[in-house]
């Protein structure tokens, strides 16, 4: 679950409402996935371990498509979380190594956090930007 200070972090960016939306819902997939695999740190959990995590949850419990879709839907967001550790990697490694070499990189998509999430979406929103004042430098 996120606490109200870190909502509040995800609303002070100045990306627009739609990628604020999306960053919320990434945000609260990583919190679950994090509560799934009871760690905040290294790989995804598995489906098996999602579904007795999910079996847990008494909002859940009740109904079992919902409960089969949001797992999908967690998958889903792992996806996604995973391809934004490797984006975000790198540049964590390319400064670590420049101004601290010997703290380690938080390992797989749960060591992601919030200040990951919202730098991440900027530079997909940077990259947005560029490619349109590129395009239209060219007639």
């Amino acid at each position: 679950m996120l606490s109200p200070e870190e909502l509040a972090e995800l609303e002070a960016s100045l990306l627009p409402a739609l990628e604020r939306h999306h960053l919320r819902l990434l945000a609260h997939s990583l919190r679950s996935l994090q509560a799934a695999a009871g760690r905040r740190s290294g790989p995804l959990p598995g489906r098996a371990e999602l579904l007795a995590w999910a079996l847990d949850q008494p909002e859940l419990q009740a109904d079992s498509g919902f409960c089969q879709a949001f797992l999908d839907q967690l998958q889903g967001a792992g996806i996604q979380l995973e391809h934004i550790v490797q984006d975000t990697s790198a540049l964590k490694q390319a400064f670590k190594q420049a101004f601290n070499p010997s703290e380690p990189a938080p390992p797989g998509p749960l060591g992601l956090d919030l200040a990951d999430l919202v730098a991440w979406a900027q530079r997909q929103a940077d990259r947005r930007i560029e490619k349109i004042k590129a395009s239209e430098s060219f007639p």
